[in-house]
This record gives structure tokens, sequence and C-alpha cells, in this order.
């Protein structure tokens, strides 16, 4: 997420606005509670002071493919295939969260497990602090966030080098991540509908709901100071068009499964309905669930096209504040280990999204 290209871009110049807006934060800042030490803010905010830890490399695990493309967003490339995996097997994209690196969205998620479980491919790209201090992807920079720039193109590169080198199944290519990563998630499959069969938003925000800071901050439900703040109520169909206009695409489109914690005060968690009338206006579907059940306790709505299929899903955890689901331990509906960011609520997400894109029966 970034606009300010001084604050996330790296920082040769800055404007007298700039530093006034650099300077109200910080006293802002000052003024939180001891709560703040934690840095939560660190998440959307890279550069503030004790933000933004250089990344090394991929991590243990996974594999750095180092030449994938012209990678124009500068974005490095990581990796899981399980051993022996055979040909035209399914593909997953999984973005990471601010703050956090490929490494730290792999085995914590439980993607691997499910990776090798199911034998599907997984590809973790990973934001570079040269790009953002703090490594959050960039959501609302508007030269990344449009089909065949920046960083859109530099994961589009990494996909396509997974199909030719891994013999990926390109009617099985599918994409999460966690908030700015479910931002990111949101922009890949606006902008690239055609390639996607699904994707799954976590505490995410809806395409092109900003292209500049300011509009981020004030506009996306983003929070600065722990306090909830507002997000843009547009029609489903203006949400909608923001979609369909971003790759010229005319359908089907992606299925899509949305997450987000009830608790949540990093990003409002009614942002989760504006990614519902942003999708169902795209799959053509009305805003009233077809559906609704629980599993563990947890909401689930469906949304259907006329044929009966589900093209959308949400999922609301009440209680749970800003991050990935979780829920450790050997079961085969368990995963993952608590991490910033990555929370034990008791429900895994990731063998739920699993399920709901047929991953589990192939």
């Amino acid at each position: 997420m970034d606009a300010i290209q001084t604050v996330f871009k790296g920082t040769p110049y800055r404007s007298p606005s700039r530093l006034r807006l650099a300077t109200l934060v910080v006293a802002l800042l000052s003024m939180l509670p001891a709560a703040a030490s934690a840095n939560w803010w660190c998440s959307w905010f890279p550069w503030w002071f004790g933000c933004g830890e250089v990344a090394a490399g991929c991590g243990a695990g996974l594999t750095e493919v180092p030449a994938f493309g012209s990678n124009p967003g500068n974005l490095t490339m990581c990796k899981h295939v399980p051993n022996g995996l055979a040909e035209s097997r399914p593909l997953v994209v999984a973005l990471h969260g601010c703050t956090q690196q490929a490494s730290d969205y792999d085995d914590e998620t439980g993607w691997v497990k499910f990776a090798d479980k199911h034998q599907f491919a997984l590809l973790l790209p990973q934001q570079q602090p040269a790009n953002n201090g703090n490594k959050c992807f960039n959501w609302f920079e508007l030269g990344d966030i449009q089909r065949d720039h920046g960083e859109a193109l530099s994961i589009r590169q990494m996909i396509d080098h997974m199909k030719e080198h891994a013999s990926i199944d390109v009617g099985r290519i599918y994409v999460t991540g966690l908030s700015a990563g479910g931002g990111m998630t949101a922009m890949m499959l606006a902008t690239y509908p055609e390639l996607f069969a699904g994707g799954a938003i976590i505490a995410g925000i809806p395409y092109r709901c900003a292209t500049n800071l300011s509009q981020a901050l004030g506009e996306c439900g983003v929070s600065l100071s722990g306090l909830i703040t507002g997000i843009k109520d547009l029609s489903p169909g203006a949400w909608g068009d923001l979609v369909r206009n971003a790759s010229g695409h005319n359908g089907p489109f992606p299925r899509v499964s949305i997450w987000q914690g009830g608790a949540d005060t990093t990003v409002n968690p009614k942002g989760q309905i504006e990614l519902l009338d942003q999708w169902t206006s795209v799959h053509g579907i009305d805003q009233t669930p077809d559906e609704e059940d629980t599993f563990n306790g947890r909401t689930h709505q469906l949304y259907k096209d006329n044929a009966g299929e589900t093209r959308v899903e949400a999922v609301m955890i009440s209680g749970m504040g800003h991050g990935t689901p979780i829920d450790p331990g050997a079961g085969d509906d368990q995963c993952g280990s608590a991490a910033p960011f990555i929370l034990n609520v008791g429900t895994c997400s990731s063998f739920h999204i699993v399920k709901f894109w047929g991953l589990d029966s192939l």
C-alpha cells in the first residue's frame, strides 16, 4: 500500500506537505496508549520508526527463483513444490501480509500441509523492503494494481514460470492473501480474471478502493489509530464496474471466498460487505445469501448463480482481530502455528478454502 513515493518506493525527496503529514502522524501516535508498543501500525504504515526489517531470501523450506521475467514490481519469487508432483496439478498463490515474508505464510497458515496432502504447487510472492519498508504489497499504488504493470505483472510472470516449469494445470490456478496481501488478491482476480479459477480474500480491501494514500487512509476502512475507521459505500454495480473495467474480460469470473474477523480494528469488518457487493455484482447475482449455515460456530453465507452454483462465499469470525485464522493440531481440518497476524481461533481457514475450491477432491 503506497501512494507516497518517498515512503514506499525509496526516500530521495520529501515535500513539505509530506513532512507535515509525517509530523501529524508522529504526534497522533505519541498520544496512543502503551498498547501501541506492539507496533500494530506497522502492518499498514511501514514508514513509522522501527518498522521495516530487511527480508533475507525466501527462508527455510522454500525455493527462491531468481529469474522469472522482467519483474517490473521488483518482487521475490518463492515456491514450494511437493516431491514427485505429477503433471497438470493445481497451483495456489499465497500473498503474505504486512511485516511478513513468504516463510511466515507457508507452514504457519497450513498451505504447505495442504499442498503436500492434496498435491498442488504453492507460489509465495514476497515483497521487498526496497519497494515497501514494511513489506506490504502495494495494494493502492496505481502503478502496481493495473494489468501488465508493476507488482501485478511480476506476480503474473511468476505464475507463467510455474506453468512452464511445474507443468501446472492452467484451469486450476487460485490466489489468496491476508490484509495487504488480501488487497492484492482482489487486484489479481480483477486484473487477470481469466487466469484464476478462484480466490480467497482475508481481511482485505475491494479492488481499486484507493489509488493513493489519501484515499486509502480516508475511504477504505484502514485504521491508523487502532479505532475502526469508515469505508466508502459504493453500490454493488459501481464496485463491480471497477473489476469489469480492469481487464476487458467478459467472464466467466473466478469464485471468491471472503473472510473477515468481527473484532478487526485494522481493517473495518464492513469491508467484507463491500467485497461481497463487488464480487456478487461481477458474477451477476444479488446480495442476498441463498444459503446460510455455520461451521465451528462461524457464520457462513453462500451466494449462488441461477444454476445453483456457489460463486461467492463469506465467513465472519466474531471476536477475531486482524489476521489469518488457524487451528493448530494434527486433525484433517486443522492447520498452522500461531504468529503475529496468524491467529489461533479454532478454525483453519486454509482447510475450508481448499474445500471451497474443490482441491480436496482432486
